[in-house]
């Protein structure tokens, strides 16, 4: 008998697999899609102090989720003359200034939120 960890699962099981975690992904995106709206409605109604993990955790979801589409697309097309998907040029400077952006948008949070007026 095999270790669990050494099981090759077939075309069923990936596409499964595949469905259930698209599944997981789509709840993912929806909790902290409601997450931050709600964080949102409190800082707008009662004057808190804002909350940015939902909107970071939501915002670093779609980055991975886009940076492993590229990344994927790109490793599975490599060897295709007919495919126009080997330079996403364009696509990836886009991604990285929006990664850029979030990480700039973290760090200011962070020091902003930890000075007390």
């Amino acid at each position: 008998m095999k270790p669990f960890w050494k099981h090759v699962p077939d075309e069923m099981e990936r596409h499964i697999l595949a469905k259930a975690q698209r599944s997981a992904y789509l709840f993912l995106i929806a909790s902290l899609f409601l997450w931050t709206m709600y964080e949102s409605i409190q800082v707008y109604l009662r004057h808190t102090r804002p909350n940015l993990l939902p909107c970071l955790l939501l915002t670093g979801a779609a980055l991975v989720q886009s940076f492993s589409q590229l990344i994927l697309t790109r490793s599975a097309v490599k060897d295709d003359s007919d495919s126009c998907e080997t330079a996403p040029l364009a696509r990836l400077i886009v991604l990285s200034c929006a990664a850029a952006g979030v990480l700039a948008a973290a760090v200011a949070a962070v020091v902003l939120l930890a000075v007390r007026p």
